[in-house]
């Protein structure tokens, strides 16, 4: 029978194409929490449409979304050395260009991907909690950025994190890409050993199988994630809910005359934003 498909050589290049996954990682973890900062930034700018920032910020995520992965990673690779020397000759910056590493590239394509799709995952999200809270929160006294800090963001991210959980792997399997620019990580260490074998088929079947792991792996951490912030708002709402009813049955003793909500969102707004500015003096 003809050696034309050899399953054995499936499980002996996983060993190599292991030896990339510390690069992945670095790439796709670097690139979600600078990312997600940096979308969340872009989404706050969107939302309270800050001049001009909101229209360079609505042009950025445009084109991101709109152009493919690939060309966003040239357009680092080639554009950035270009911007650096325009930097050292203006500015005198002296940042050696030839000395780039290559992962720099990677990481400055993959983040501005993450934070292009992130802010518009952060943007619905942060729209979608109701205006009562951050008023509530306000009037209570607490800052803007504490409200958004203990209220609005805690919030906002139960129901985002799906969204960025998807996007995350999504972003894991566009790792694939940095290969191109001769950064070696999983794709690039599978592609090494299959020149050696010349098993092509056999290391690209076992590249797929390791990332359909890391991918059901992620999504289930992420999946996890969801249901402990779950219960954990649940938890804040029933004891915001029980303040609510304390602070509504003091003021009804002191201003029987006036009505206050014992229930529904005006008083756990109201308790949330009280017990929190309660903290923020403590503190």
């Amino acid at each position: 029978m003809p050696d034309i498909f050899n399953p054995g050589a499936i499980l002996s290049d996983i060993p190599a194409i292991l030896s990339g996954l510390p690069v992945t990682l670095e790439i796709i973890l670097f690139s979600a929490i600078v990312g997600w900062i940096f979308g969340l930034g872009l989404a706050l700018v969107k939302m309270h449409r800050v001049p001009v920032l909101y229209q360079v910020c609505g042009v950025f995520v445009s084109f991101t979304r709109g152009t493919p992965e690939l060309v966003q990673l040239f357009l680092a690779y080639y554009g950035l050395p270009v911007i650096i020397e325009y930097a050292n000759y203006y500015w005198g910056a002296g940042i050696p260009v030839r000395t780039l590493p290559k992962m720099l590239f990677v990481l400055v394509a993959f983040t501005n991907i993450t934070a292009a799709y992130s802010a518009e995952s952060f943007r619905a999200t942060l729209e979608g909690v109701d205006k009562g809270q951050m008023e509530a929160a306000l009037s209570s006294g607490l800052s803007r950025w504490a409200a958004y800090r203990h209220i609005v963001l805690p919030e906002a991210l139960v129901v985002a994190i799906p969204s960025l959980g998807s996007q995350f792997v999504s972003m894991l399997k566009g790792t694939s890409l940095a290969f191109v620019v001769s950064v070696v990580d999983m794709t690039s260490a599978g592609q090494l050993a299959a020149s050696r074998t010349y098993r092509y088929l056999e290391m690209y079947i076992a590249l797929a199988l390791l990332y359909w792991i890391l991918s059901g792996l992620f999504s289930g951490i992420f999946r996890v994630a969801e249901k402990v912030l779950k219960r954990n708002e649940r938890a804040r709402a029933f004891a915001t809910s029980k303040l609510a009813q304390r602070l509504t049955r003091l003021v009804a003793r002191k201003t029987p005359s006036v009505a206050v909500p014992t229930t529904g969102l005006a008083a756990t707004s109201l308790a949330s934003a009280g017990a929190t500015l309660h903290t923020e003096r403590s503190l």
